[in-house]
């Protein structure tokens, strides 16, 4: 494949009427402060830009309003410069970042984004999707698609044109993705350990989501590392009324501690144990995962782990947009942090 594409998308500032003049590369090159070789990097997606410069440039972008010259660069390319992009309810917070975070990479790129929404993350439907994407001469695909059958349609879709799978990445990428979730889910048991709880009961997401079993995996693994109990763990939906619901199966009487999958459902939580009389943090400690705007402001504030959903997003066009010149684009390293909050405490001396 070959990668000489263009260093300039524009040569002069005239617009087509000719009484307007609309900013081009060296406009931006100015404002930001470096040549116009790295702004066309930078439109490019190319690795080689250091953040700081990148987000100098991306900013100069935004305040210019500069548009790279789509039409010329196709003519020279025979690309689109136009990514699709599948997903799936996009009302969860995870994946509606996601998605902002795509966008705003690929139009800092130069890329448009055809958006299909899927009303179900069935093998056919998100085979189907791919295709018309395919069909609509997309240059790759990013698929917002967690579970195991909607990735393995993924999977077989990218043989025929270049597909990156979020918030896995890639191949390599994917591996990368569960580790952090597993090391931020021990990190989030230890937490509760280290505060004197003797074992930490849990309330996952859906078993066919790779995040959900990476959450659980870290989970367990503190547990037994620490040579503890480990409960039989409970699995909700992600929504705040599985997590309310998954209350009702937890023996109460024992439980000091839990670690529940995402915020949503911790919220859940918090309102089945208030309606059972019981205090977060002074009987039972909560922490949830994903640091949700509201996280913040949960009666009480909820311990949680932080996840950068809007630069998976941006990883993923990077990953692509390597894949379309030819080059290995490493994603780099996702790390979740705790974020302690007043819904964890030691456990009560006397139950």
């Amino acid at each position: 494949m070959s990668t000489d594409e263009p260093e300039h998308d524009d040569v002069t500032g005239s617009s087509p009427e000719g009484d307007v003049r609309v900013p081009v590369l060296a406009d931006v090159a100015q404002l930001a402060g470096v040549s116009q070789q790295t702004v066309s990097r930078v439109v490019r997606g190319s690795p080689s830009v250091a953040r700081r410069t990148r987000e100098r440039v991306q900013a100069a972008i935004t305040e210019l309003g500069y548009r790279p010259n789509v039409a010329a660069r196709a003519l020279v390319t025979r690309r689109s410069h136009r990514i699709g992009v599948v997903a799936a309810n996009a009302s969860l917070y995870g994946a509606g970042m996601t998605l902002s975070g795509i966008q705003e990479a690929a139009r800092a790129a130069g890329y448009a984004v055809s958006l299909v929404m899927l009303p179900d993350l069935s093998t056919g439907s998100v085979q189907e999707a791919l295709e018309d994407l395919r069909a609509q001469s997309v240059d790759g695909a990013i698929a917002v698609v967690p579970e195991d059958a909607s990735q393995e349609a993924v999977r077989a879709a990218d043989a025929a044109f270049p597909c990156v799978l979020a918030p896995g990445l890639d191949g390599a990428g994917v591996a990368d993705a569960y580790w952090a979730e597993v090391a931020a889910a021990r990190a989030a048991t230890d937490h509760l350990l280290d505060l004197g709880h003797r074992t930490v009961h849990h309330i996952g997401g859906p078993g066919d989501w790779a995040e959900s079993r990476a959450r659980s995996t870290g989970w367990r693994t503190a547990l037994v590392e620490r040579m503890r109990v480990v409960p039989r763990p409970l699995r909700g939906d992600w929504s705040a009324a599985s997590g309310y619901a998954a209350v009702a199966d937890l023996p109460l009487e024992s439980v000091t501690a839990l670690f529940v999958g995402n915020d949503h459902m911790a919220v859940g939580v918090l309102n089945a144990l208030g309606q059972k009389g019981l205090r977060v943090p002074q009987d039972v400690s909560v922490v949830g995962f994903d640091d949700v705007p509201e996280a913040a402001f949960y009666s009480p504030p909820l311990t949680t782990v932080h996840q950068d959903f809007a630069e998976i997003g941006r990883r993923c066009v990077r990953v692509l947009l390597g894949r379309l010149r030819d080059r290995v684009v490493e994603p780099g390293a996702l790390h979740p942090a705790l974020v302690v909050r007043s819904s964890t405490a030691p456990p009560p001396v006397l139950r």
